[in-house]
């Protein structure tokens, strides 16, 4: 038996099988989705972080979600384009493993960051009077800190279950490295696996689930009950988009957990799919938060158009 476990610490890619004329496109492609989430979310993180008065509990709770979509992208895209830059056919194991944990980190951060920041929305919307002092800086801090530490946690023993199991097989074919894929090159009884997974996923979307959705039904009755108009079609806006994101984001995740347990479904389907997970929410975040949110658009509008005067002074 230990002859079966003796295997190289190289994986065998067989995820993109792309004919030649096609690679350059693809790493086109690839690359200018990668630049365009770098450059949005970049543009995000510096607008909330270079205006003080952007230094308020909703963009430091806002501010953590571009930092985990970059997360995420990052781990994406920077193999597969060294795959189809290089023309390279395997992965080092270490590199698949982090890979995966990067791509669980932003899963789980999506949840828990939209998560809190429903929490906000409702203090800010149904308590407006307590929203200052609920909504301090070190409360928030906290809630930021107990997010990213759970995530942790929950994702440190999901690899530590992982990384105990002897491996028998070196071919990979799905689009990117997570925990059902290498729990699928393993030769043991993964039922523990499987067990802590569903669970910590079960647990995570029916917290995060009723989070969210009481906060919005709270936030919609007192958008009702407003008499301010423009109180009102504020705070629809806020649910509109953020509920835009979340289910865009649950829509995706339970397609790719469903995937994985279906055997008809069509395999460039379903890493179409698995792959939307990383590229879209990322893209389309910064641009619903950022051109959305009134405070962040003018302060972006303000830092162009000096910008723009300082150049043409400077000719």
């Amino acid at each position: 038996m230990d002859g079966l476990y003796n295997v190289s610490s190289v994986l065998e890619l067989r995820r993109f099988e792309l004919p030649p004329e096609a690679v350059l496109p693809a790493f086109l492609f690839a690359a200018l989705s990668y630049m365009i989430i770098l450059f949005c979310n970049l543009v995000l993180i510096s607008v909330i972080a270079l205006n003080k008065s952007l230094h308020q509990p909703m963009y430091l709770i806002l501010l953590n979600l571009p930092v985990n979509d970059l997360i995420g992208s990052s781990a994406l895209f920077l193999q597969v384009l060294r795959e189809l830059l290089t023309k390279s056919r395997t992965m080092h194991y270490s590199s698949c493993v982090t890979q995966a944990f990067f791509i669980h980190i932003y899963a789980g951060g999506t949840v828990f960051i939209l998560t809190a920041m429903a929490y906000d929305r409702y203090i800010a919307i149904c308590n407006p009077l307590k929203y200052n002092t609920i909504m301090t800086h070190a409360h928030v801090f906290r809630i930021i800190t107990c997010l990213w530490l759970t995530n942790l946690a929950i994702l440190s023993v999901l690899f530590f279950l992982l990384l105990r199991l002897p491996r028998c097989r070196s071919e990979l074919t799905h689009p990117y490295c997570d925990n059902p894929s290498l729990l699928a090159l393993m030769c043991a009884d993964v039922t523990v696996n499987h067990i802590y997974g569903l669970f910590t996923v079960a647990i995570t979307q029916v917290v995060a689930n009723v989070i969210i959705m009481y906060t919005y039904l709270q936030i919609l009755v007192a958008c009702f009950r407003s008499k301010h108009p423009d109180t009102k079609s504020k705070a629809l806006q806020t649910c509109a988009t953020h509920l835009i994101v979340f289910l865009l984001l649950e829509c995706l995740g339970l397609f790719t957990i469903i995937s994985y347990r279906l055997k008809d479904i069509s395999p460039h389907f379903g890493k179409f799919m698995g792959m939307s997970t990383l590229i879209f929410p990322p893209t389309l975040n910064p641009i619903i938060y950022g051109l959305k949110t009134k405070e962040i658009r003018e302060k972006l509008e303000a830092f162009c158009r000096n910008k723009f005067f300082k150049s043409l002074s400077g000719q």
